[in-house]
């Protein structure tokens, strides 16, 4: 079968292909799957450059996340041949099959279609594990939501409102801001370039905002610091930015707000029944229409490339999907 295959960590992507490789053998209790559709998250791209916090073994199949149709499984996994199934692991999923166990998989709720399946998972996993279990997100509170044209960004505005809040999307990029304010359902849209403070507070009388969500960290971050109201947090979801900032604790002492670290991923291994509650909130928003994943566009799989050097470049707007 066809895989993106990480052969050697580089910063160019120049160590990664697609090739042939054997089939995936599914052992005893794992779920076989044809995938239809994988989406590329920024850690696949740190992968390729050994960046990210988990290293895996030369080489690999690179993609975190897929949705697709079981091909095999155990009659006592909860799936059968032809369910519509997503999930993914920490690698595997930019290959035409996958081998699973029962666990990583979830059935794909009625109303998505394949793509949009596979962008759902773990950028709204992240955005709900932030905003909801660690930020204790309520009704009517104001959030600011950091890179918010990208996947995360984008699904925690969308996770936001669909739970009430007021929601200020935010973006480095001017040229995207306009395409933001109509995609992301944002209350309000403002450039993080530079001291966005007082764009912040304009908005919000002074108040300040109860939760600002940072997957930029460096700039971005020193200046949040100054946008969150008393007794708020500020959510450390990753840093596109490069740069990982660091924060005098006098700081939240003074104005009296926590800096939390959101690792999704982990929150969920850690705590099995609250991933597993996470996921069929998710799928029931997802179900009923309240929460849609922005896709900015669907790649064949040869075209891999182009999805990595988007991403690494910052020119994209959602997810980016490959197909198989």
């Amino acid at each position: 079968m066809k895989a993106v295959r990480v052969q050697d960590l580089t910063g160019d992507l120049s160590g990664v292909e697609l090739v042939d490789i054997p089939d995936p053998v599914r052992t005893k209790g794992e779920v076989l799957v044809r995938v239809r559709a994988a989406s590329l998250n920024y850690p696949d791209l740190l992968m390729t450059q050994g960046k990210y916090q988990f290293k895996p073994e030369l080489p690999f199949t690179s993609g975190l996340e897929m949705a697709g149709e079981v091909i095999k499984a155990e009659p006592d996994s909860g799936f059968v041949p032809g369910d519509r199934v997503m999930g993914g692991a920490k690698t595997g999923a930019f290959a035409e099959a996958i081998a699973l166990p029962p666990s990583a998989l979830r059935h794909v709720p009625e109303g998505l279609d394949f793509p949009q399946a596979a962008a759902m998972g773990a950028a709204y996993q992240t955005a709900y594990v932030a905003l909801v279990e660690l930020g204790k997100l309520e009704a009517g509170q104001t959030i600011l939501v950091h890179g918010a044209s990208g996947g995360v960004g984008l699904a925690a505005c969308d996770l936001a409102k669909a739970l009430g809040a007021k929601v200020i999307a935010a973006s480095h990029s001017a040229g995207k801001l306009d395409r933001l304010a109509a995609a992301s359902g944002a209350d309000s849209v403002i450039s993080n370039q530079g001291r966005f403070r007082e764009d912040v507070s304009a908005l919000t009388n002074g108040r300040l905002c109860d939760l600002v969500f940072d997957p930029v960290g460096g700039d971005v971050f020193d200046e949040s610091t100054r946008c969150v109201t008393f007794g708020g947090k500020l959510l450390v979801v990753g840093f596109v930015a490069g740069r990982i900032p660091e924060i005098a604790v006098n700081i939240p002492l003074i104005k009296g707000f926590s800096v939390v670290g959101v690792r999704a991923g982990e929150y969920s291994r850690r705590f099995p029944e609250r991933g597993a509650r996470i996921a069929r909130e998710l799928d029931d928003l997802a179900s009923t229409g309240k929460i849609t994943p922005h896709i900015d566009r669907v790649l064949p799989m040869s075209d891999w490339r182009e999805a990595f050097e988007a991403m690494q470049s910052g020119e994209v707007f959602g997810k980016i999907v490959l197909e198989p």
